[in-house]
């Protein structure tokens, strides 16, 4: 109990606990927005060799499921990270800061992604 009391009291880590919350919510919002703009059934949901500007079928289409699968996808690096860190907190401090960081990586890379692939529809 004392280990989550200190976790909890360290301004550094409530920093970046605050961040991945804000980017989970920021993924959320902006996934859930952009899908109430397009009334389609079919969304392009993975991009495939796209370097390559000779490559056929290069984009694959899906349904709404694999977009929201990027807030499912945001929501477990947020738990994930979240209790990582709180379990490596006594091990040291250094190892959770470095797990929460990683996390607000993920999370910012998961928002360019999904907005990568709505801004193709």
């Amino acid at each position: 109990m004392a280990i989550s009391k200190k976790f909890y009291h360290d301004h550094y880590i409530l920093l970046l606990l605050t961040v991945n919350v804000f980017l989970f919510l920021a993924v959320a919002v902006f996934v859930i927005v952009r899908l109430s703009g397009l009334h389609s059934s079919s969304y392009i949901v993975q991009c495939r060799n796209c370097s390559d500007p000779t490559a056929t079928n290069k984009y694959l289409v899906g349904g709404v499921s694999g977009l929201l699968s990027f807030i499912v996808f945001s929501f477990i690096v947020l738990t994930a990270n979240t209790a990582l860190s709180l379990k490596s907190y006594n091990i040291h401090r250094q190892l959770a800061i470095t797990l929460l960081s990683l996390g607000i990586l993920l999370q910012v890379l998961t928002l360019a992604v999904s907005n990568a692939l709505l801004v193709l529809r």
